[in-house]
């Protein structure tokens, strides 16, 4: 198992490649320092039983929670899966399907039993494990959400090749937009009655009102018993222009980053104004879609560098001035 990092070098690490979010990011590296530390000690300490505090992320579309979990696994070089809430509630032979998510694994730790029981493993889109515009729960919804029950609690589970997975270590995060949750918090939450004489009180104040009780959860659709095993919620906000802009340019491994590093193995200097950024994270906010839609627009405005380039060797600077204008080429000796 690798040294147990602390949680501000987790945040340290997580915003050289995910941009924002930071309330968010505090609270999984807290999460997982303290699981971590569960893992790493006796299954008792001081006779107080430690058990598993699995994690709920809730945000828009395309503000990062993959992004997050899947960057975390690297940090900490285990094996990481994500699996679909909404195909689980499509297939007749759900359990069939957890133990797929669980082999898969397996196979990312290359076959290593104990490393893949120490892996994480993200649900996505659980929000949708509800009957759709109505207040009563899908059979098919509730139905995944107790199937995915034991396993987040921890337990053995049998493969198809006769081994046996222990799910107890395994750390579970899932993931939802949550449409519609905003009005349940408003008509739920009001703390109005704390005093506010000074600035950490009010900081308590929105603190509390934004936090998402598991009664909100149930009102929204989620059995008790799932909302039970998710007691860590961490919510992330919707990307501004200004952050949509960092997440092309600032990270390790910024699409920026990854063109400009493919033209200068050409010998090619590419230039873009920032004013084709600020273009971009418009049409990305347009189509609603967060930083999802970053890298098609991006591609589709390489496109045309990219195709002439390999054809010029003469071509030795590639500048961009706007989303909607050709590129210019600027050529020079071979």
């Amino acid at each position: 198992m690798p040294a147990l990092l602390k949680p501000s070098e987790l945040v340290r690490q997580l915003s050289e490649h995910v941009i924002g979010q930071e309330a968010a990011k505090k609270t999984l590296a807290v999460a997982i320092y303290a699981h971590f530390r569960r893992m790493a000690a006796s299954p008792s300490l001081d006779s107080v039983e430690l058990t598993k505090s699995n994690i709920l992320l809730i945000g828009p579309t395309g503000t990062g929670k993959t992004l997050l979990c899947e960057t975390l696994a690297r940090i900490l070089d285990l094996p990481f899966v994500t699996a679909d809430a909404t195909s689980l509630a499509q297939t007749q032979f759900v359990g069939d399907e957890i133990e797929a998510i669980l082999h898969r694994l397996l196979d990312r730790a290359g076959g290593d039993l104990a490393l893949a029981q120490r892996g994480i493993v993200f649900v996505d889109e659980v929000d949708k494990l509800k009957a759709v515009g109505g207040d009563q729960r899908g059979t098919s919804g509730e139905s995944v959400q107790h199937a995915l029950l034991k396993i987040m609690e921890g337990a053995p589970v049998r493969l198809k090749d006769g081994r046996h997975i222990d799910t107890t270590h395994i750390l579970f995060i899932c993931g939802g937009a949550f449409v519609g949750l905003e009005n349940i918090l408003t008509k739920t939450h009001s703390f109005g009655f704390i005093s506010t004489g000074s600035g950490d009180d009010q900081q308590i104040l929105e603190r509390l009102n934004a936090r998402i009780k598991p009664t909100d959860l149930l009102e929204f659709g989620l059995i008790p018993e799932f909302a039970g095993r998710l007691p860590i919620v961490a919510r992330l906000q919707d990307l501004s222009l200004e952050m949509l802009i960092r997440i092309m340019t600032e990270p390790k491994n910024a699409i920026a980053k990854q063109f400009a590093a493919m033209l200068r193995s050409d010998g090619v200097e590419l230039r873009i104004e920032a004013e084709v950024y600020h273009q971009i994270a418009e049409l990305a906010i347009e189509y609603k879609a967060g930083a999802r839609s970053l890298r098609g627009i991006f591609e589709e405005m390489m496109t045309d560098v990219l195709y002439a380039v390999p054809d010029n060797p003469a071509i030795r600077q590639v500048t961009i001035r706007s989303l909607f204008e050709p590129a210019e080429l600027t050529l020079g000796s071979p």
